[in-house]
């Protein structure tokens, strides 16, 4: 049974000598007749003895401090020394290292990119449930094990779950290649098969669909003026949201009767991929008004759209000068969150969002467009075509096809806009 620490020692009576006893720490303390007043100031004496002793013991608790320190004292070294010396690593200890691996590995422009969570995702739970195993005992068995609790207990899609089973493999591959484990563990892991469709109860996902051209001009209103300008030359150019996102004058060719972008930054750059885009009149009028701006600042600025807005309900303002409040003196001097100079990825789908909100139909996500406009070219120019202004080359392509390849989206862009 638990010792009762906070629970005081009682006032009792023994029998064979009819005195006032205490019992405290296991010792036993006669007090005096039982009843007397001396015993009940002995009593008191022994309570006070017990209360000192009880708020004496204190159990200390690591600090935060102290917890930090001892975890980064685990690394892949330390881990390849404590194998070397014949103490097997637990999973844990193996998520703990790869897991400050990926948050340092997989980052653009210092911050953090989806990859990382996604690990972090799939690492959760595979410490719900074998945390404490040894690398060595983790195997196709215990894998598929956790496969069925990724459909069980998270209701993850098919595609998802072959991708989260995938990036576990990787961090087993990653631990051989640190020596924190057999090689043949992870060639082992690699042997499970994917899930199938159809022959699984993993639920499927709905793939990315094009999104209806009367849907793009019944939100467009809805929209702030540069977000709907962004959502029209994604439209017209094919491009990824990110790469509308981080258009900056610097990165267009104007020189020829054709613009050409090159995104500074761009999905596949980390394989030394260089992605191009086309842009046609019809965008070249759209995009112009935005690129009479410092070569290195950003297009589309949500600092710029919360200017246009104040200036438009300005504009509108029925209130005389004179009565209510002076434009700009109901402002929060310190607000939490101010515009930024640029849209990233998620503002620029909640943008999207908040009109499909208040119109009360399907959220459409930007990329959505981008699929829209390469079946478009897809239906007019062929696979081909449809593939170049995606960017979708494959790694072996040479520099020959790749100079093909903008001639064909130039004529693209001549004849699409």
């Amino acid at each position: 049974m638990p010792r009762l620490f906070h629970r005081p020692p009682k006032y009792c009576l023994h029998k064979g000598t009819m005195q006032a006893t205490v019992s405290l720490h296991g010792e036993r303390i006669y007090l005096g007749p039982h009843g007397s007043p001396k015993s009940h100031a002995e009593y008191q004496k022994v309570l006070l003895r017990w209360q000192s002793e009880r708020d004496a013991v204190q159990v200390e608790e690591p600090s935060k401090d102290s917890v930090q320190k001892e975890l980064s004292g685990i690394t892949a070294a330390t881990l390849r020394k404590k194998r070397f010396a014949g103490s097997p690593i637990t999973i844990n200890e193996l998520a703990l290292v790869f897991r400050r691996h990926a948050r340092q590995y997989y980052q653009k422009n210092g911050k953090i990119t989806r990859e990382a969570t996604l690990i972090d995702d799939v690492i959760r739970i595979l410490r719900k449930h074998h945390a404490t195993e040894f690398l060595d005992d983790f195997g196709p068995v215990a894998l598929d094990a956790l496969r069925e609790k990724m459909i069980s207990d998270l209701d993850w899609s098919r595609k998802h779950i072959n991708k989260q089973v995938g990036r576990l493999v990787r961090m087993f591959k990653w631990a051989a290649g640190k020596e924190l484990v057999d090689p043949g563990v992870p060639l082992s892991l690699n042997s499970l098969a994917g899930l199938k469709k159809g022959r699984c109860a993993a639920r499927e996902s709905p793939g990315v669909k094009c999104v209806d051209d009367s849907i793009v001009e019944l939100t467009l209103p809805n929209l702030p003026g540069i977000v709907a300008d962004m959502v029209r030359l994604q439209r017209l150019t094919g491009t990824r949201p990110g790469e509308v996102c981080s258009l900056r004058p610097c990165d267009v060719d104007r020189s020829g009767d054709v613009w050409v972008y090159t995104p500074s930054e761009h999905k596949t750059e980390h394989h030394e991929k260089e992605r191009v885009i086309a842009i046609g009149p019809k965008a070249q009028v759209l995009l112009e008004p935005y690129l009479e701006r410092r070569a290195n600042s950003f297009c589309f600025s949500p600092a710029e759209s919360e200017e246009r807005r104040r200036a438009k309900a300005a504009a509108a303002r029925t209130t005389p000068l004179s009565c209510g409040n002076r434009r700009g003196t109901n402002r929060r001097k310190t607000p939490k969150r101010t515009p930024r100079d640029r849209y990233f990825t998620d503002s620029y789908r909640r943008a999207i969002h908040r009109a499909c909100d208040k119109l009360k139909i399907e959220k459409s996500a930007p990329n959505r467009l981008r699929h829209t406009s390469a079946t478009q070219v897809r239906r007019e120019f062929g696979i081909e075509a449809a593939q170049v202004v995606c960017g979708h080359e494959s790694a072996e392509v040479t520099q020959i096809y790749a100079e093909r390849d903008l001639e064909l989206a130039k004529k693209v862009a001549r004849a699409v806009g």
